[in-house]
């Protein structure tokens, strides 16, 4: 094998990654779904889990400043409470 046929094989690999890489950037910028970037604010967040059973869970979600407990298990959710006012954030610093 030549030196020139080296080159171009590693010419068309770059040229494969910059294209790959290029897709990416342009998903990112378009918002394609699962490409995108995460916001840094989000509104909707899991505070505490509990297991009550083998297959059910307790969930306190927090959605914007308002918690709802949720019961979740093989056959479905359902809200057990919903409207509790979200406790202050407050910072873990010593």
């Amino acid at each position: 094998m030549e030196f020139i046929d080296v080159m171009r094989y590693f010419g068309a690999l770059l040229l494969v990654l910059a294209l790959v890489g290029g897709a990416g950037l342009v998903a990112r910028r378009f918002g394609v779904p699962g490409v995108t970037r995460a916001i840094g604010d989000k509104r909707l967040a899991v505070v505490e889990t509990l297991m009550v059973g083998p297959r059910q869970r307790l969930f306190i979600l927090r959605r914007d400043d308002v918690e709802h407990l949720v019961l979740s298990g093989p056959d479905g959710a359902t809200v057990i409470e919903t409207g509790i006012a979200a406790k202050p954030k407050t910072d873990a610093s010593p």
